[in-house]
């Protein structure tokens, strides 16, 4: 038996309210270039936007117009969708909450995460936006995953509950000692003074 193997998301697609709705806050709010329009295949009713989420990926939107928005939160029963997280760079991060409270958007507050940090609101149909930001930026060559995963190693071997800032600098530390050669024969850690 063989695995088929993923590389990726191809992309994600909701139910989204109106076309200007989705337009609006996809676009309007997150910044994500509207690349891409056409009837939904499936279901002449419905409109299928698409847009850049800043990755080359797409987040799709099927729309309808006499769909309205329904801020109530989307179910959250298993097989369901919790929530979609959404990178932001630390910059962009930082500004996040005033830019959501200029709209007037409820939202969680800055939520601190460990190895990254989180504030949480939903669209205009009720689902969960997470717009999350690392603390943490990889060795060159290594990915996010490869930092998380031997922060989480470090962590389950010390008993600790969550990935703390100490457990990444150890980890990005670790992948560097490990894929960067060095011409000294003594890599351990020293005080000059």
């Amino acid at each position: 038996m063989r695995r088929i193997q993923a590389q990726g998301i191809h992309h994600i697609t909701l139910a989204g309210a109106s076309r200007q709705t989705s337009i609006d806050f996809w676009e309007g709010l997150l910044g994500m270039p509207f690349i891409f329009d056409q009837p939904n295949l499936d279901d002449p009713n419905e409109g299928h936007l698409y847009f850049d989420p800043g990755d080359g990926r797409l987040i799709t939107v099927f729309t309808n117009e006499t769909r309205e928005s329904n801020p109530q939160r989307t179910p959250t029963e298993p097989g369901c969708v919790h929530h979609i997280a959404l990178n932001l760079s630390r910059s962009s991060w930082l500004q996040a909450l005033e830019r959501l409270d200029e709209r007037g958007i409820k939202h969680s507050g800055a939520k601190d995460r460990g190895f990254m940090d989180s504030v949480y609101f939903k669209d205009p149909m009720g689902l969960l936006i997470e717009l999350a930001s690392y603390k943490f930026e990889p060795p060159k060559g290594c990915t996010h995953a490869d930092v998380l995963i031997r922060a989480h190693r470090l962590r389950v071997n010390r008993g600790d509950y969550n990935i703390s800032e100490a457990h990444l600098a150890d980890a990005i530390e670790a992948l560097v000692l490990e894929r960067q050669e060095s011409l000294s024969e003594d890599r351990t850690p020293k005080n000059p003074y």
